[in-house]
C-alpha cells in the first residue's frame, strides 16, 4: 500500500531536505508552500499523513490543523508538526490543535521515518477499526 504524505512548508530547502529524507519509501508526496495551498491540497489529494509547518504564509500551521481536525472528513488525517519553534508553549498550542505528534528541526532523518512509520502504521490500524464499525453497525441493523 502506498501512502499518500502532503510536505507543507515555505522554505523550499526544508521541504527537499524532507522530501529526501522519504524518497526510499514508497509514499506518493505532494508539496503546498503556504496555509491555503494546504487545505486545498489535502482536499485534492487526500494524504493519510501532514508533515506541518507553523510559521506559514496566509493560515498557520496551528490554524491549518485546527481547520483539519474539526473537519469531519479530515479529522482522521494524521499531522506531524515539524518546526523551528520549540518552546513548551508553541508545543502545547500544537497539541491543543490537534496534532497527533510534535518534531523539533532541524531533523534528525531516523527520528522522521520512525515517526512517520509509526503514524501511517496509525492511520492504517484507525481506518481499519473504522471499517469493522461501520460493518457491525450495518449487521445490527
Amino acid at each position: 500500500m502506498s501512502y499518500k504524505i502532503l510536505i507543507a512548508d515555505d522554505n523550499l530547502a526544508n521541504v527537499e531536505l524532507l522530501e529526501a529524507y522519504l524518497a526510499n519509501f514508497d509514499y506518493q508526496i505532494e508539496t503546498a508552500a503556504d496555509g491555503a495551498e494546504t487545505l486545498e491540497l489535502v482536499t485534492s489529494f487526500s494524504p493519510d499523513l501532514v508533515l506541518l509547518d507553523i510559521m506559514m504564509p496566509k493560515l498557520s500551521g496551528f490554524e491549518v490543523c485546527e481547520k483539519l481536525k474539526n473537519d469531519p472528513k479530515t479529522k482522521g488525517i494524521m499531522i506531524l508538526m515539524v518546526t523551528a519553534l520549540s518552546e513548551l508553549g508553541d508545543i502545547e498550542r500544537a497539541v491543543n490543535a490537534g496534532c497527533d505528534d510534535y518534531l523539533s528541526k532541524p531533523i534528525n532523518k531516523f527520528e522522521l521515518v520512525k515517526r512517520v512509520e509509526n503514524m501511517l502504521k496509525l492511520r492504517s490500524i484507525t481506518g481499519e477499526l473504522e471499517r469493522l464499525r461501520r460493518y457491525i453497525d450495518e449487521m445490527e441493523k
